[in-house]
């Protein structure tokens, strides 16, 4: 029987992945069957260095590249040593998000109180890093004439609207409504997109919320399975999504959330 997880030989294309939700999801992809490789993406080159790293001594193949996703010229310069080393991206994941690598020292005030250069280090990485990514690599996934697959890692933000996270919220709305307008677009070449929601999740950057044990007893009230999400749990739906076996689905946004947002 086939595995219907089968990559298809697909080259994939993980973006934020040096730690946490992005490095599980470029680790799950390259153990995949038939594989193409993956490119490990991160703006600490350090980091998907060692994820790479990682993924090659467990017998995957796997290469490092640094790039700034919300700057146009460093994504395509990106996609373009992806391309010179694996060959053409089949599988773009773009889960690069949060406030950016350098976040802007005055994200968490309200933003009435701010100005565009604070919204820009939020809105560059999850709205423009999305846009940027996925017009890098729709010329050449387009050209492979050849199934594509195109994931964007959303926040329960989004949806739910988290009182102090407008702009946060706004961008990641804003990246799944191009991501839905990209799967009627590229319908016709045989590449569809798809969102994942997550919610809080296991990862360095939510470590210390994690830590607080009378404010985690109060988040974990709102979830239906009452535990944080893990990076398998994303890494899991990720998978199934760059691979064989969801071939009919696009322009779909899946919840993997513990119940914290319910869709109909």
């Amino acid at each position: 029987m086939n595995d219907i997880l089968d990559m298809g030989g697909r080259v994939s294309l993980v973006t934020g992945a040096g730690q946490g939700v992005g490095a599980q999801i470029a680790k799950h992809l390259a153990a995949a069957t038939n594989s193409g490789g993956v490119a490990v993406n991160d703006y600490f080159l350090e980091r998907a260095e060692a994820v790479a790293d990682a993924i090659n001594a467990a017998g995957g193949k796997a290469v490092a590249v640094q790039a700034d996703v919300s700057d146009h010229a460093s994504v395509h310069a990106m996609v373009a040593k992806v391309e010179a080393a694996l060959g053409p991206v089949g599988v773009l994941v773009n889960n690069a998000g949060n406030a950016g690598a350098n976040p802007h020292p005055d994200r968490t005030k309200p933003f009435w109180e701010t100005d565009r250069e604070v919204w820009d280090t939020t809105i560059g990485v999850n709205f423009y890093g999305v846009i940027n990514c996925v017009g890098a690599v729709l010329p050449a996934m387009m050209k492979r004439q050849a199934p594509g697959r195109i994931i964007s890692i959303i926040s329960d933000a989004s949806r739910y609207g988290d009182a102090g996270m407008e702009i946060y919220s706004g961008a990641k709305a804003g990246a799944a409504g191009f991501m839905r307008s990209v799967a009627r677009t590229m319908a016709r070449h045989q590449i569809t997109a798809n969102n994942i929601v997550i919610s809080l999740t296991e990862t360095p950057a939510t470590q210390a919320w994690l830590d607080n044990e009378e404010r985690m007893k109060g988040t974990m009230s709102k979830y239906i399975v009452r535990r944080p999400g893990k990076p398998n749990d994303i890494a899991n739906m990720a998978l199934y999504l760059a691979s064989d076996a969801s071939e009919w689905i696009s322009g779909q946004t899946y919840p993997v959330n513990g119940g914290f947002t319910l869709a109909l």
